[in-house]
């Protein structure tokens, strides 16, 4: 969907179309409002917050909605003693899984299964015979911290390669020529939505609720908070 339609969408949900009074709505506001409500949206059906209930890939039409977000990157690991770690990528949103290739001696190299744990119960799973990590039975797991993700070893065997599946942040809209409201800066070139039109008319409603409880526009703000989670 082109950004103009989003615009004319928005105006008219608000009714705005063609109003000249006080609450005209500038393009920076439409960019932030559409920017923030593609986040909510994604984080709850990430989570399961919607009528259905249905979080991640739980049904067909999440795992079609979200796959969009899935993204792939090949992790730098650094070697610390009994584990390895790796920056997450900026736009990272929401774990997936990790995949791991390790090698021990003159063994084959072995994928791994990794399960994410619980950075407090590190000390545990690591005493834990049947918890810690294995190169025999192919097993380990990896906790997160301070924006990077370690993978644990436990001295056991080596890791050659990682890659993160994950859920990305969505893509941040731009109108040629408004101003940017995180940079300050004027867009160049119009940035569109990455989502399917069906996606964006749900987005707009959740856009326009957003602005409209900034207006304090009351009958706009429960029309659109109601229709983007009905139809879900």
């Amino acid at each position: 969907m082109l950004n103009s339609a989003i615009v004319i969408k928005m105006k008219q949900r608000l009714n705005k179309l063609d109003s000249q009074d006080y609450d005209n709505i500038e393009c920076w506001q439409v960019v932030e409002s559409f920017n923030k409500a593609q986040v909510e949206w994604s984080r709850r059906q990430l989570h399961g917050i919607n009528l259905t209930k249905e979080g991640d890939e739980q049904s067909t039409r999440r795992k079609d909605d979200l796959q969009v977000l899935l993204n792939t990157s090949d992790l730098t690991l650094a070697d610390k003693a009994y584990y390895y770690r790796a920056p997450l990528p900026v736009d990272y949103l929401q774990w997936k899984r990790v995949d791991v290739y390790a090698k021990k001696g003159c063994c084959d190299k072995r994928r791994m299964t990794v399960y994410l744990a619980e950075e407090g119960n590190l000390n545990q799973l690591l005493r834990d015979k049947s918890k810690q990590p294995s190169f025999e039975w192919a097993e380990t797991f990896a906790t997160l911290i301070n924006n990077t993700v370690h993978v644990y070893t436990n001295e056991d065997f080596d890791i050659n390669m990682a890659d993160l599946v994950y859920y990305r942040q969505p893509r941040k809209i731009q109108i040629q020529g408004c101003v940017d409201p995180y940079t300050g800066i004027a867009s160049a070139v119009n940035v569109e939505s990455e989502f399917k039109d069906d996606i964006i008319e749900l987005i707009i409603d959740e856009a326009v609720s957003i602005l409209a409880g900034d207006i304090e526009s009351g009958n706009q703000f429960s029309r659109s908070s109601e229709s983007a989670e009905r139809n879900n």
